[in-house]
């Protein structure tokens, strides 16, 4: 494909004709060593539409240019990287994962946190944070009293994104009333605090959530292994080599018996076939022995 600009396409600051093919190759050659994702050439002119702002702010003219800060700034490598990721998601999107949650995982977690033992889930890929909360409200259950009880016992989530503004809106926690919708009515009315157009996680949902900046293909500065992790529609960006590595880290990363979550188009190859099970619809259940 031929990624040289019309003039029609191009953004004001940006000369159209700064961009081609070899800036494409380039930025698409950082950003699968960067962060795994796989930019066929059909995304030429998605990449000069999200990455054409950041040439622009950064006052260097020229996609050239802007490579070279990419390979020497790893900030900048972020923002742009953040840039080129499609952070669409929603509430309880896939639902019969949290419904698997509630009735399979859940009555086991309650009975070790009763106990007195930790339950430890993460987010991974969190986006903005829809899927984390809809996993916090599943795990807290419809009864606030009962939640608030397990709230205060060792249960913890973790949320990682590499994409700052998706960390930091996961965080604020607060999204459009009519977002909310898709969630069973049971669980808003017990951890949803609406305000006339506009929806606030409860406190005590948000007490137990860490939201942290991660690539998933670098160090994971984690402790202890997980219950289960969800990690949904982040590795259709990625080539098969790339996520039967991640995969097999998320295995390691699980409980003998610990869910793995994915996405709908998903599937899981490689070494880690070997630990898994598939219990329900792209549900992955670690081998005990």
């Amino acid at each position: 494909m031929n990624a040289t600009l019309e003039m029609s396409d191009a953004i004001p600051g940006i000369s159209p004709d700064i961009y081609g093919p070899a800036d494409f190759a380039e930025v698409a050659k950082i950003v699968h060593e960067a962060a795994g994702i796989v930019l066929p050439s059909g995304k030429s002119m998605l990449v000069y539409s999200r990455l054409a702002p950041l040439v622009r702010a950064s006052g260097l003219v020229t996609f050239g240019k802007y490579i070279q800060r990419l390979r020497s700034d790893r900030s900048e490598l972020n923002r742009a990287v953040a840039a080129l990721t499609t952070n669409h998601t929603f509430f309880y999107r896939e639902a019969h994962h949290f419904e698997h949650l509630q009735a399979q995982l859940r009555p086991h977690l309650v009975r070790t946190l009763k106990d007195g033992g930790k339950v430890r889930v993460w987010s991974a890929g969190c986006s903005s944070g829809e899927e984390t909360w809809s996993i916090t409200m599943s795990l807290l259950g419809r009864d606030r009293h009962e939640g608030q009880q397990l709230a205060r016992a060792d249960l913890r989530v973790l949320a990682t994104d590499l994409a700052p503004h998706a960390v930091e809106a996961g965080k604020a926690a607060t999204y459009a009333a009519k977002d909310l919708k898709p969630v069973p009515e049971a669980l808003r009315s017990a951890w949803v605090v609406e305000r006339g157009d506009e929806a606030v996680i409860h406190d005590t949902a948000r007490s137990i959530v860490r939201f942290r900046l991660l690539n998933l293909l670098g160090d994971w500065p984690i402790r202890g292994r997980f219950d289960c992790i969800f990690c949904r529609n982040v590795m259709i960006y990625f080539d098969n080599p790339t996520k039967e590595r991640l995969v097999q880290r998320f295995c390691e990363a699980l409980h003998p018996g610990g869910y793995l979550y994915i996405g709908h188009s998903e599937r899981v190859t490689g070494p880690a076939m070997n630990m898994l099970n598939l219990v329900g619809p792209t549900i992955y259940q670690r081998s005990v022995a």
